[in-house]
């Protein structure tokens, strides 16, 4: 039985909601104070979380190292931005505080084995690991080790990697899930890869879920109707911000429309229509709607009825248009006004 600290949002549960993820990544661009209102505005979108990254210079990278989108006025390498990037472990310990103040789960992607040390002292209650990561084994390992899940994004792992990560996890023991991914910024509708969803799901069993980096709300509407237990996606104030994630993010707004769509979507899938009952249930409006058949000139009585004699006309309280073949050739007993219903009393047979 999972214990109820690690069952995180609920989704090692069967049939719980989608389990959506806010991630801020680095558009706080190393301001405090951002970071802090990014927590708010989300708490205000129906997220279930708020992810962060947790980058120790000194402990993940190099002076080599170079940034994939030069983007930086101030940062010559990605060091000096990680370096840039950094809080103290009092300040992380502070927004996980907060988040869980305004009713979200705090999450930090750790990028080095001191960064999960420092994140496991504020308490953060899982761990997402990012696709860069998934070979890092000594990083996983010290991850594993505390006991919590572990949530993992494919995006740079090709199967043999992604069944490494997973045979390492299981014999630990550990609840995971894994996060359909394509690396690339803003990320093209024929790059999604919508189809892997269903894979996972079917090779590891685990909890699937859809991290997005496409900019827009419709490839987390397409997970969500294939029934992904997680979604995430980045989050940006406005597209005129400032950082290297900004075109492949939502703004709070989109957000705010994204989770309100999954929850409908929720909705939709778990009341499966029955068409003969719903139509049953809806006699008054096709009532309304559905055509009887009606004289198109006046008839006489004792005329015998054409096709040309009848039109068919709202509303179906009189015999249904459908059955007009059924009144052709038959005499009229009464005499029927242009535009009237031909009743069944008005027929001799």
């Amino acid at each position: 039985m999972l214990q109820k600290e690690n069952n995180i949002g609920n989704i090692f549960t069967d049939r719980s909601p989608c389990f959506v993820i806010a991630e801020v990544g680095q558009a706080h661009d190393g301001s405090l104070g951002t970071a802090h209102a990014y927590i708010d505005a989300i708490a205000k979108t129906g997220a279930n979380a708020v992810k962060f990254q947790t980058h120790i210079a000194e402990a993940e990278s190099t002076h080599d190292d170079k940034f994939r989108t030069n983007f930086s006025y101030q940062d010559k390498t990605r060091y000096e931005y990680w370096r840039r990037m950094e809080f103290t472990t009092d300040q992380w310990a502070g927004l996980a505080e907060h988040a869980k103040r305004v009713g979200l789960i705090f999450l930090s992607s750790p990028f080095s084995e001191q960064a999960v040390d420092l994140l496991e002292g504020v308490g953060c209650p899982a761990w997402k690991l990012g696709s860069g990561e998934i070979s890092s084994i000594p990083l996983l390992r010290r991850i594993l080790m505390t006991g919590k899940p572990v949530l993992l994004s494919s995006g740079l792992a090709s199967w043999k990697e992604l069944e490494t990560a997973v045979d390492m996890i299981r014999r630990m023991g550990v609840p995971f899930g894994i996060f359909q991914c394509t690396t690339r910024y803003p990320c093209p509708p024929e790059s999604w890869g919508l189809n892997v969803i269903a894979e996972l799901r079917r090779r590891y069993g685990c909890p699937v879920g859809f991290s997005d980096h496409s900019g827009t709300i419709v490839s987390g509407i397409a997970a969500a109707t294939l029934g992904v237990n997680m979604l995430e996606v980045h989050v940006t104030f406005s597209r005129a911000c400032f950082g290297p994630d900004v075109s492949s993010s939502l703004t709070l707004e989109e957000l705010s429309e994204l989770v309100k769509g999954v929850r409908q979507i929720e909705a939709a899938l778990a009341s499966p229509l029955d068409k003969d009952l719903a139509a049953e249930n809806l006699n008054e409006l096709k009532v309304l709607f559905s055509k009887s058949i009606v004289a198109s000139r006046n008839l006489p009585k004792g005329h015998i009825i054409t096709l040309e004699d009848i039109a068919f006309k709202k509303p179906g309280t009189g015999i249904p248009a459908r059955e007009y073949e059924a009144i052709i050739g038959q005499i009229l007993k009464n005499e029927v006004s242009a535009n009237s219903f031909i009743a069944r009393t008005d027929l001799k047979n």
